[in-house]
């Protein structure tokens, strides 16, 4: 065997498919998904030259040269595997989760909820525009539409609505939120020719329409959550959306990963999204 220049991780992930018989048993320890773990083992075959499995219709069976290299990997865990994983209780993971204004106000608000008994780090990433999951700018996102990228799995939370906030039915001012969301495009033609209160944060319009100084348009489950606001006629039907948690394929196999998404989704669900 060509036993040079080998990826040192594929041998944990080749450790765990052998221990396993096969790639569905190995998803769990690994923290990778099936696929993955199927073609890092069939690159490492072409790496070193031989076939180490035999697949078969109820997981994979160790061939001779295979069952070589068990035994040679078997001998280094103790010593070089361990470093190859996060030690217990001394490695920390970091999730990025990437959302909107009033979802990352939302999910900040319920923190301790998120992180239960974990250790992670939480990193809140609060974006307007779909991140790039490819290259891991995000690690979770709620978006507003189904993901369509084919690397990317996504789960439906919930419908958005919105709707027309003031302190009073007799605010006429209307506050903008400059950029080229739903909601700002909308208000900017209710609007129109007539004079309004431009800001660049969401967070600032609510604040605005909190003062009594203009009327906003939000989620409704900000506003009619807001202390002083009332909803100013029904719910904006253009602006009505679905929810979708989004995660690369790989990521949410990952138990923390996999952790977050769950407690993420019950919370969206709970506030009837």
């Amino acid at each position: 065997m060509n036993e040079t220049n080998i990826d040192w991780d594929d041998l944990r992930l080749f450790l765990a498919v052998a221990k396993q018989g096969g790639l569905a048993g190995a998803v769990e320890p690994t923290g990778k998904s099936a696929p993955t773990l199927g073609r890092r083992m069939l690159g490492l075959e072409q790496h070193l030259g031989k076939e180490l499995f035999e697949r078969q219709a109820r997981g994979y069976r160790l061939t001779a040269h295979g069952q070589e290299l068990l035994d040679k990997v078997l001998s280094l865990e103790n010593d070089i595997l361990p470093m190859l994983s996060p030690v217990k209780g001394s490695s920390v993971r970091r999730v990025k989760i990437s959302a909107g204004t009033w979802v990352t106000q939302l999910l900040s608000q319920h923190v301790a909820s998120l992180l239960a008994d974990d250790t992670i780090i939480l990193q809140f990433i609060s974006a307007d525009h779909a991140l790039d999951f490819s290259h891991r700018e995000a690690v979770i996102g709620v978006r507003n539409h189904r993901p369509t990228e084919i690397a990317l799995a996504g789960r439906q939370v919930g419908k958005v609505e919105f709707a027309v906030y003031a302190s009073s039915e007799k605010v006429e001012t209307w506050v903008c939120v400059v950029g080229s969301t739903p909601s700002a495009n909308w208000v900017r033609e209710q609007v129109g020719n007539a004079v309004c209160i431009e800001v660049t944060n969401p967070r600032n319009a609510l604040d605005i329409a909190l003062s009594g100084a203009a009327k906003v348009v939000l989620p409704t489950f900000v506003g009619d959550r807001a202390e002083g606001l009332i909803r100013v006629g029904g719910t904006v039907d253009s602006l009505a959306h679905t929810q979708w948690l989004v995660t690369h394929h790989e990521e949410r196999h990952v138990p923390e990963v996999r952790r977050v998404i769950e407690r993420i989704h019950r919370l969206l669900l709970s506030i009837n999204l």
